[in-house]
Order: structure tokens, then C-alpha cells, then sequence
């Protein structure tokens, strides 16, 4: 696939993708047209549809790029021989920081996900399955050799760290009083502090 600039120097599926998530973090993923995507990117239709195909693959794609990145991140957490105390801890804020990193993405994802087509929802559903099986992982390992108390399911755990990750969006400022990784350190110690025998 050719990486054409279109003039501006950044390769056009970049553009589009920072148009697209602009404004779909501005206005809403339903209120925003093609050509409204097409006239922020500076390119014509025939490119979007050249390398997306349609809105709904733009919609799939702002999503796949951070997910694809988290799980990339936590694989290489999982698999690394650090305890599994330092691994689950680090696990658990790398996927904060990588969610405020991408808060317009998230945002995004959280709010118009029900808008992608069944077959791209399910893909993702898939995808988001995976990545909190191999954080569940994590969580058994150290209950089944005694680091981590098994008072709590681990499902319940990590359905209890995403629920605070999912909820980022809606408070998280940039110009606030903590930083990304600050917040990150305070989720992850509560997460180990809810596991301690």
C-alpha cells in the first residue's frame, strides 16, 4: 500500500486517522460527516476510502491502534521473569498511562463502540477479551502460588481495575493535579492493596 503525503508531509492514513479522532472526540462519531473528515485531513475521499473503506473502519481502527499497543505492552509484562507482584503492578499502570496517552481514543471508543458494525464490534469485543484474560492471568498466578490473597475472584479484580480505567475519561485532566503516571501509581497500588494476603 502506498504511503502517500498528499502535501503535507505525514502519510495520509495518519492524517485521516488525527481528523477522525479530532473530531469524533469533539462532536461525536454520528455527527461527524466523511467530508468533514476528508477537509480536516486535507485529502480527498478517494483516499479515505483508498485505505479505510469506510467511517466505520476509521471508527474500528482509532480503537485497534491502542489496543494493539496495550497488549503488546502487557505481553511483554506477562512474559518477563520479574515477580509476578512487580509484573501485575506494572501491568496495571503501563495500561493507565497508555490510556490517558490516548484519551481522545478511549473517549471515543467508549462512547460510539455500539456504533460499529456487528462484525467489527465483535472483533473488538474478541480482541478486549484477550487482553484482560492475559491481566487475569497474572492475577491467578500469584493467588495460585500465595502472593495474592484468593478472598476476591480474580474476574471481580479485574473488572474492578478496568471499571477505574474505562472511568478515566471522565475526570482525567491533563492541567489537573496529578500526573499520568501519578494516577497510574495510585490504581495500580490499589489494585495490589485489594490482592494482599
Amino acid at each position: 500500500m502506498a504511503r502517500t503525503t498528499e502535501g503535507s508531509g505525514a502519510p495520509v492514513p495518519q492524517r485521516l486517522l488525527a481528523a477522525a479522532t479530532r473530531l469524533f472526540a469533539d462532536r461525536g462519531y454520528d455527527r461527524t460527516s466523511v467530508q468533514e473528515i476528508v477537509e480536516a485531513a486535507g485529502v480527498t475521499k478517494g483516499a479515505l476510502y483508498h485505505y479505510f473503506g469506510s467511517k466505520d473502519d476509521l471508527l474500528h481502527e482509532i480503537y485497534g491502534r491502542v489496543l494493539r499497543l496495550q497488549q503488546e505492552r502487557l505481553d511483554a509484562f506477562a512474559e518477563s521473569d520479574a515477580p509476578v507482584e512487580e509484573r501485575l503492578r506494572g501491568a496495571a499502570a503501563d495500561v493507565v498511562v497508555t490510556t490517558l496517552e490516548h484519551l481522545d481514543d478511549a473517549t471515543i471508543f467508549f462512547r460510539s463502540m455500539h456504533q460499529l458494525s456487528p462484525e467489527k464490534n465483535k472483533q473488538v469485543r474478541a480482541e478486549r477479551r484477550r487482553y484482560h484474560e492475559r491481566f487475569r492471568a497474572l492475577i491467578e498466578e500469584g493467588q495460585r502460588t500465595g502472593v495474592f490473597s484468593t478472598a476476591t475472584p480474580a474476574d471481580l479484580v479485574v473488572d474492578y481495575h478496568f471499571g477505574s480505567v474505562h472511568h478515566l475519561a471522565t475526570w482525567y485532566r491533563p492541567e489537573g493535579p496529578l500526573t499520568q503516571q501519578e494516577v497510574a501509581d495510585h490504581l495500580a497500588d490499589l489494585l495490589l492493596r485489594a490482592l494482599r494476603p
